[in-house]
């Protein structure tokens, strides 16, 4: 399978290129992907990467944590919660940097095996069971990283791995929610 060149989760072509191609970014993105939209989540990597001029672990885990806070906070913030995903993201990149070198593509390119990179996933500070699955499918659909046994971790139902163009984002979006009301309305 041939790696992607652009992962089609936000409105900006050049996020989206640099999720593809940056793995911090991807990273970054899935971490702040909680309470914006997708596409905030998922562009504000290439943000973040205008502001300090470059997006590099090391770098970003050498900051003060308040200075990082000062970087997201600016208008327009990089989230709802800037403070906070700014603390998130630097604790990412102290992980990556302490148990990585600073290479966020190593947490996959160096696992054995689906659980294995699973467990890597679930290490990461701001990574949680539903994103490491995303990440999973993301990585094995579009971009091509399948360490062995990867079919028996990656989740079975849809996410944005399953995202090829921005219209299935759109329905992708709209599955999601649909998906959420059902629920709600069960639970009624």
């Amino acid at each position: 399978m041939t790696a992607a060149d652009r992962l089609y989760f936000s409105d900006d072509d050049e996020a989206n290129a640099l999720l593809a191609r940056e793995p911090l970014a991807l990273l970054i993105g899935f971490v702040l992907d909680q309470q914006v939209t997708v596409q905030k989540a998922f562009s504000s990597p290439l943000e973040l990467k205008r502001r300090l001029g470059s997006l590099d672990a090391a770098a970003i885990a050498t900051l003060e944590p308040e200075e990082l806070e000062r970087v997201f906070a600016q208008k327009p913030a990089l989230h709802r919660f800037p403070a906070a995903m700014a603390r998130r993201t630097h604790e990412l990149c102290d992980t990556l940097v302490s148990e990585y070198g600073g290479r966020a593509e190593r947490v996959w390119l160096e696992a054995s095996s689906g659980a294995d990179l699973e467990r890597r996933l679930l290490g990461l500070p701001g990574i949680g069971e539903l994103k490491a699955g995303s990440i999973l499918a993301v990585l094995g659909k579009r971009l091509g990283v399948r360490p062995p046994g990867w079919d028996e971790v990656a989740p079975a139902h849809p996410t944005l791995g399953d995202v090829d163009s921005p219209e299935a984002l759109v329905a992708y979006q709209a599955a999601k929610r649909a998906r959420k009301a059902a629920r709600r309305a069960q639970s009624a």
